[in-house]
């Protein structure tokens, strides 16, 4: 895995993703793939959160734009735009994030992230946009 800062004992999903059950699979600048169960997800109706997604969906990109923001010397990621288009439910299972970018420049970075379930039907299209900022 590309070297990522984080605070010491928290993983890099942060510690909302933590609780969530996010686990990265694939890190780098190019592409960021992540896990997560949709048990303990869910909203009343026992379908996945919309905003379960979109957590998810800022995790991997964040960690993206983090990764490309090391490369021009703007290290710190600032989520400044989440858009989500939730295309189906879940009730239960583990669902996957790959996230790509769409655009990376020196001081900002997209990235799309589809979400999709474990039949590999797209659950979620998310599209994160983060501000790259200096030390």
């Amino acid at each position: 895995m590309e070297r990522l800062e984080q605070q010491e004992s928290v993983g890099p999903a942060g510690v909302l993703g933590d609780r969530m059950g996010i686990k990265f699979i694939e890190v780098s600048p190019d592409r960021v793939v992540g896990t997560m169960p949709v048990d303990g997800n869910t909203q009343p109706y026992g379908l996945l959160h919309g905003g379960a997604s979109c957590v998810l969906a800022e995790s991997l990109g964040s960690v993206g734009a983090t990764l490309h923001g090391q490369t021009v010397d703007r290290p710190f990621a600032l989520g400044i735009d989440i858009n989500a288009t939730h295309h189906k439910g879940a009730r239960t299972g583990t669902i996957t994030g790959v996230a790509t970018p769409l655009h990376r420049g020196k001081t900002m970075a997209t990235y799309e992230v589809v979400i999709t379930d474990e039949l590999g039907d797209r659950i979620c299209t998310a599209r994160l946009t983060c501000l790259l900022r200096a030390g």
